[in-house]
């Protein structure tokens, strides 16, 4: 494939980022809406405190594991690791992802997961939007720099992909040095203790999930991302400060889910995966002390990991002061 080489914009640390932070982004959108919902009904479950860090015990467990959300860009400034979440990485034997961050930094599986990036049967997003709409889209990627050639290989990307994408700055390489990942970070702290690393899911199946979505519905998800670009910014910076103060509830209610959109494909991209993980959770829990960095997204709501793994037995408790 001679344009890989050419195109620099798809590096080992772009493919990272942009799978990365596409899944947790978009499980914080839909787990708003589920919050939202929820809010109308008399909810069984105890109400989730707003902590980032969570103490898993009981239920026969031997040892304390922990939970944490994690926001997957955020800038230098703004990062930040209690004491007490230094403490609990350092207390656990394992290290547990989303997806095998460690299987992530093979060439191998990057160069697989970006083919799968790519529409089947060669369909371009033009085929998809009205021209109007379509034209819209390919003016904002030529803004940033992505036309000719460039953009005849974006446009066959998966549009839900291809929204991550747009909405990156992209003209220091995809990432510049004033922003971090929580990811990334926990992986080398993982190394540099010699901590062995694990996944709930493989890159594969989050990957799989893009085809369970009609492209034109993806289609038009990312002609409204570009329309309110400049509003999702600003939400983007009310994300973090809410961030910051460890406000799961105020992350919940941020953002809107639109029913005929991204909201409809709730039980495939979060509620599904949330009870999917809890099995995986609890073989890892009771082989060793196991610290859980997954989407802040996936915390909270009756449908979030706390809640469910409650459900099963599980004590529950939140670690969440700032200065411990």
């Amino acid at each position: 494939m001679p344009w890989f080489r050419s195109f620099k914009l798809f590096n080992m640390k772009i493919v990272l980022n942009i799978i990365f932070l596409f899944f947790i982004s978009l499980s914080t959108l839909i787990a708003q809406q589920d919050s939202l919902l929820k809010e109308t009904e008399v909810s069984i479950q105890k109400p989730i405190a707003n902590s980032l860090l969570w103490a898993i015990t009981g239920n026969g467990l031997t040892d304390t594991s922990f939970l944490y959300g994690t926001i997957h860009l955020i800038g230098k400034d703004d990062f930040f690791l209690t004491r007490k979440t230094e403490s609990a990485f350092a207390k656990s034997k394992k290290i547990t992802f989303e997806i095998n961050m460690d299987d992530m930094m093979d060439m191998g599986t990057q160069m697989s997961l970006m083919m799968k990036a790519f529409m089947n049967d060669g369909t371009t997003l033009k085929e998809l939007l009205a021209e109007e709409k379509y034209t819209e889209v390919q003016k904002h990627f030529e803004k940033m720099g992505m036309s000719g050639f460039i953009w005849n290989m974006m446009e066959r990307i998966k549009p839900m992909f291809l929204s991550v994408f747009g909405s990156m700055d992209m003209s220091g390489g995809g990432l510049d040095s004033e922003m971090m990942s929580y990811e990334m970070e926990f992986m080398q702290m993982a190394k540099e203790q010699e901590k062995t690393m694990g996944g709930l899911e493989t890159a594969e199946y989050q990957m799989s999930m893009f085809d369970s979505i009609p492209y034109k519905v993806q289609a038009q998800m990312l002609y409204e991302s570009v329309q309110i670009e400049d509003s999702a910014s600003d939400q983007l910076d009310i994300m973090v400060e809410l961030y910051k103060k460890q406000d799961l509830k105020g992350m919940m209610k941020l953002f809107a889910a639109d029913e005929q959109g991204i909201g409809k494909y709730e039980d495939l991209l979060l509620v599904g995966r949330n009870k999917n993980w809890i099995p995986v959770m609890e073989k890892m829990m009771k082989e060793q002390a196991t610290f859980f960095a997954v989407g802040a997204g996936h915390l909270g709501g009756d449908n979030g990991v706390v809640n469910l793994l409650r459900s099963e037995g599980y004590i529950l408790t939140p670690l969440n002061q700032r200065s411990l």
